[in-house]
């Protein structure tokens, strides 16, 4: 008994010294968790009012986060007596130990410091990069947000976007869309020519300048192959891409030029017994 009423003389001791600094620690934990939260979506609020860089705003606010709450932690612990000498010691080993675990996770964050910086693609733009295609929709702290032309969510790590290739279809103003097509060996090329630049002249959202381009070029096993090449808003590509194939089908119809498609010749023969 003398033990026990020993044991609890100190545990009353400890909670007696640490129990309202342990209550004041918590109630400042969870105001200050709060006040963060408060802090970064009035923060949000105005860089969207300012007209940041769209692709800035959730890297920034997450990264005011995430101090706020580093600090939010070091504050309590100083509250609650923990020595901040030994725990920046023990923070500081640690920190070593982990920064050693998740270093691929510090070279997303390295990554996506250097997509800010040098803005190799923006929110908003279509790029092809890691093998996906898609529209950029976030780029966070460590990992971007696209979304494919079929509406699937790809997260890409930017340790691996910021340092392998990428194409980013919308950075420049305008792009070109080839197409193939084929006659017949006994159809008019001259004909043919008129009709795909005529054609390609009026097609949807086509450019006048640089001027439609409409070559011979290849004379395959059952066909007279031309190239032809226009020129579009980036914007508008896929509105050609399907486009012109339909017209050059039906002025092709209607001006009796012939599309080959592969056929065979079968022979029989009749033997006689």
């Amino acid at each position: 008994m003398e033990i026990l009423e020993k044991n609890v003389n100190s545990l009353w001791g400890y909670v007696e010294v640490y129990g309202p600094k342990l209550l004041y620690a918590i109630i400042v934990l969870l105001v200050g968790l709060w006040v963060i939260k408060l802090i970064t979506k009035r923060t949000g609020k105005m860089m969207e009012k300012s007209n940041m860089d769209e692709s800035l705003r959730p890297f920034l606010n997450s990264l005011l986060s995430i101090t706020l709450k580093t600090l939010l932690v070091i504050t309590v612990l100083h509250m609650v007596g923990v020595a901040m000498a030994s725990f920046i010691a023990i923070l500081a080993a640690a920190g070593l130990a982990i920064g050693m675990a998740l270093s691929g996770t510090l070279q997303n964050f390295a990554g996506g410091v250097m997509i800010l910086i040098f803005k190799p693609f923006k929110v908003g733009e279509v790029i092809e990069a890691q093998g996906y295609l898609g529209v950029v929709t976030e780029i966070q702290i460590f990992v971007t947000i696209m979304n494919t032309p079929d509406n699937k969510m790809v997260i890409i790590p930017n340790g691996g976007l910021s340092t392998g290739s990428l194409i980013n279809y919308s950075r420049l103003e305008n792009r070109r869309v080839d197409f193939v097509f084929g006659i017949g060996y006994s159809d008019d090329i001259d004909k043919a020519k008129d009709i795909l630049l005529k054609v390609a002249a009026d097609g949807k959202s086509v450019l006048p300048e640089p001027a439609p381009f409409v070559e011979v070029s290849e004379l395959a096993d059952s066909s007279v192959n031309f190239t032809v090449r226009v020129w579009v808003k980036s914007e508008n590509y896929w509105d050609a891409y399907f486009d012109l194939p339909e017209k050059v089908k039906k002025a092709f119809d209607a001006e009796g030029i012939s599309i080959p498609f592969p056929q065979q010749d079968v022979h029989m023969y009749q033997q006689n017994s």
